[in-house]
């Protein structure tokens, strides 16, 4: 259990689905998928609540809110119809995106990884347990940036359910205890600037009061990126 409770410091990956809300792939001039497909980021991108997003020179880096699974035990190949068994629990992400180095990746056919991968560019939210979120295709995210709603959304937009998505991911690669699985974002994606705060979190149904929240300053990177 304790692999999955501290899976900032102990997961082994991070698999982040892409596209999964139509209004999201809209914006961004993306087709809608017709099926599933992720990327990985480093766990080394993981920045806990408090801490500060860095954004490298010359990158035009955007806030990506999502509710993030955290696995419980080994999975492979899994059906559908079992995978809550193979989830321990929770957790808010945002995925942050250097958008001109990922618009560049797209042009060329090369991979994302660096637009994903800067350290910090995945902020994330303490666990939360199971039981805490019954039903987490009814889940509402918001984030913020400088108290200025950014991003509103429901998990019941989703294209492809939590139950969908590790089966396709469990039939390519295992999951592992404490690696997270990040379910896609909402619309309204967009950049951020140092000097700005970034505050996000979540309700479940219909509750009125954030079962979690987070809270990020933004800083320029020192060091050079070698773009």
């Amino acid at each position: 259990m304790s692999a999955v409770r501290n899976f900032v410091s102990q997961g082994r990956k991070i698999v982040a689905i892409g596209r999964n809300f139509s209004e999201h792939a809209k914006e961004l001039n993306n087709p809608v998928p017709k099926s599933p497909f992720f990327f990985l980021k480093p766990t080394s991108s993981y920045l806990v609540s408090g801490g500060n997003v860095e954004i490298p020179k010359g990158c035009d880096v955007h806030h990506e809110i999502e509710l993030c699974v955290v696995v419980g035990k080994e999975a492979r190949d899994l059906r559908a119809s079992d995978a809550f068994d193979y989830v321990a629990g929770y957790a808010l992400g945002i995925d942050m995106t250097a958008r001109n180095l990922q618009a560049e990746a797209k042009k060329k056919g090369l991979p994302w990884s660096m637009a994903k991968g800067f350290d910090t560019f995945t902020p994330i939210s303490d666990f939360i347990p199971k039981n805490d979120i019954p039903d987490p295709s009814d889940v509402n995210l918001w984030l913020k940036l400088d108290n200025v709603l950014k991003q509103q959304g429901n998990t019941s937009d989703m294209i492809f359910n939590i139950p969908t998505l590790l089966e396709f991911v469990t039939s390519i690669m295992r999951l592992e205890p404490g690696d997270l699985l990040m379910t896609g974002t909402p619309a309204g994606v967009g950049p951020i600037q140092p000097g700005q705060t970034i505050t996000a979190g979540l309700k479940v149904g219909s509750s009125e009061t954030d079962l979690m929240q987070v809270r990020f300053g933004i800083v320029e990177r020192r060091g050079e990126a070698r773009l």
